[in-house]
């Protein structure tokens, strides 16, 4: 059956884990797959920490534009 699982076999996945892993690491594996969860959640819903993109000032280019206008030569 590919549908969702039953009780049955949701035993049998655990007894397999529990074999493969031992009791003592068993909390770790759920801890740190918790963690990986909550990290991995927080990632899609959160905006980047690092904005790479490179910010222009209007202020800046505008002013300069004054300056080089006003600077130029005119012609009577």
């Amino acid at each position: 059956m590919i549908g969702p699982l039953g009780a049955t076999e949701l035993i049998i996945i655990l007894i397999i884990v529990l074999v493969l892993f031992g009791a003592r690491r068993l909390p770790e594996l759920a801890s740190s797959l918790g963690k990986a969860i909550k990290n991995f959640k927080k990632s899609t819903t959160e905006p980047d920490e690092i904005d790479i993109t490179p910010k222009k000032p209007e202020t800046e280019k505008s002013e300069k534009k004054e300056v080089t206008e006003d600077s130029s030569p005119k012609k009577a």
